[in-house]
């Protein structure tokens, strides 16, 4: 069966009059250096086939002929298909060891036309930078800028980058540090013959508007309020990323608002946005673009969602459909390292993870990176109401074992909150991950009451279990409202113990809404009362309840 049109992997030659050598070789160097693909020698535009020239028939020859006249050599596999007339297959792969060229010296790529139909075109050196970062070949950020200096850095910028290290938990040691010093422990200059001259990441994060425009002219942002089809906002920034930052901050902010919600015994706040999410969206689009194309890094509100969209599309080896279990790594990797130690960025590298948990946390509808192109990443996190069930039952669940549920955890809520009863197949399908994994996972959320199994082995489903799950807040809560009344502290502490095996300090804190020095006092004179009788010491020392 051979295809019945062209596209971006596929290529049709007519060869009755045997096609030019040359031809065939430029069609072999812009598959390799696009996704590889199929280019079929006997077929015409329309899809008819006419049959591959004999000078064409060798696969042997061709194969070799074609290596002789690509540099680096392309190594193809050649094939005689076709059942009544003769086509000739030439299979390419795809380049990963950089850009491929004819012999005679010409540089091709694919793309799509407007309407859709694939083109050969010539690739320019402007283009040679975006292709060896998607490839992960070069690091565009870690450039020298050798007719730079040190001067068109911005004493203010370095200022605002030593606070942002403060203010969000950076590497301390970076404070310790003088200038100079600091701008060779970011990477943010090169040293070459003891002149310090800045990289492209030094240049983005603290160097001057005229030193940006005149190094990186690419780097631009934008920020955008749409409401229905009117633009409220549109504001264009041309400043160092932490500046740029900053600013697109603080018009999120204002338009974040938070609703709380009630969970039993104690208030959630549930951001429209969640914030952790919105900056590590933010410090993605400027850590991840390419930096060799023109274009602005845009943030837009509208009545649907929040846009994030950057220049340049997935590097290789990440997808849409493997964002959350791909390893992590980024196109400019001096840039991503630098604001990782700022504290900007998600230090693990996963940065993805946090942008889905601030969503799955309150049963709100998923991040969404289907607008993506080969060119864009583009990011939505729509509106949406939380879901009040699993917002507390995750809220619950993470306060009584004081520690956060993993993101594969929440992604298997998330599936069984829009479909009950699925299996673990299913739930492996969905998620992305195995079925083994899914079922270790399956089995902790069991052991601690998160879900509830039905049958067993491969037709065994899982449900939430909303209904059975009840945590030692529920009954603080229920103690808290029965005796409110501060004179009955003593009373209410007792209660609680009594009817539980311990008590903490943190039990006290919640139960009376006090402080953690006024707990521990409370706690004490129960024990010299002869009450309650410590089951532990420390910080998170117990209490058991003993009686009079």
């Amino acid at each position: 069966m051979l295809p019945n049109k062209e596209t971006l992997t596929i290529e049709f030659k007519s060869d009755q009059k045997k096609l030019p050598d040359a031809d065939v070789f430029e069609a072999v160097v812009a598959f390799a250096n696009t996704e590889g693909g199929d280019l079929y020698l006997g077929v015409e535009d329309s899809g008819k086939i006419t049959g591959v020239h004999e000078a064409h028939q060798n696969v042997t020859t061709v194969s070799a002929f074609i290596a002789n006249n690509t540099i680096p050599p392309v190594s193809v596999r050649a094939e005689i298909v076709g059942d009544t007339k003769p086509v000739l297959k030439i299979s390419v792969p795809k380049s990963f060891g950089g850009i491929v060229a004819t012999a005679s010296g010409k540089v091709l790529h694919r793309r799509l036309k407007a309407n859709g139909e694939p083109e050969n075109v010539a690739m320019y050196p402007y283009e040679f930078a975006t292709r060896l970062s998607d490839l992960r070949l070069l690091d565009y950020s870690a450039m020298p800028l050798f007719q730079s200096s040190v001067k068109d850095f911005d004493p203010l910028e370095t200022e605002r980058l030593k606070r942002s290290i403060s203010s969000f938990s950076g590497d301390k040691t970076l404070l310790g540090l003088a200038d100079e010093d600091l701008y060779k422990a970011l990477g943010l200059v090169r040293e070459q013959n003891g002149v310090l001259y800045p990289t492209v990441t030094g240049i983005l994060l603290i160097g001057k508007v005229e030193a940006i425009q005149r190094f990186v002219p690419t780097h631009a942002a934008a920020f955008q309020v749409l409401e229905g089809t009117e633009v409220r906002r549109n504001d264009d920034y041309v400043l160092p990323i932490l500046s740029t930052i900053e600013k697109l901050y603080s018009g999120l902010e204002v338009r974040n608002p938070d609703r709380e919600l009630d969970i039993g015994f104690f208030r959630l706040s549930i951001p429209e946005f969640d914030k952790r999410a919105v900056r590590e969206a933010v410090v993605n689009a400027f850590s991840h673009r390419d930096y060799a194309k023109s274009g602005r890094v845009r943030v837009a509100l509208s009545d649907e969602g929040l846009t994030v969209a950057n220049p340049g599309g997935f590097v290789e080896g990440v997808s849409i459909n493997n964002l959350l279990t791909a390893e992590p790594h980024g196109r400019n990797l001096l840039l991503a390292d630098a604001l990782k130690r700022i504290g900007l960025a998600e230090r693990t590298g996963r940065g993805i993870d946090r942008i889905f948990e601030g969503s799955l946390l309150y049963g709100k509808p998923l991040p969404d990176y289907s607008a993506s192109t080969s060119a864009t990443v583009s990011l939505f996190i729509p509106r949406g109401e939380p879901d009040r069930r699993i917002a507390e039952l995750i809220a619950k669940e993470q306060n009584r074992s004081g520690r956060p549920l993993s993101l594969n955890a929440l992604l298997i809520l998330n599936v069984l909150k829009n479909s009950p009863k699925s299996t673990v197949k299913r739930l492996a399908e969905e998620i992305n991950i195995t079925e083994n994994t899914i079922k270790v996972i399956l089995d902790s959320m069991t052991a601690i009451g998160l879900v509830e199994e039905y049958g067993s082995g491969r037709t065994g489903t899982y449900a939430i279990r909303f209904k059975a799950y009840a945590t030692k807040t529920d009954k603080i809560e229920d103690v808290r409202r029965a005796d409110g009344d501060k004179t009955k502290y003593h009373e209410s502490i007792a209660e609680f113990a009594k009817s539980n095996d311990f008590i903490s300090r943190s039990d006290v804190m919640q139960l009376l809404h006090v402080s953690a020095s006024q707990a521990y006092i409370l706690l004490k004179a129960l024990v010299t009362r002869g009450l309650l009788e410590p089951v532990n010491k420390g910080r998170y020392a117990k209490y058991r309840y003993v009686g009079q």
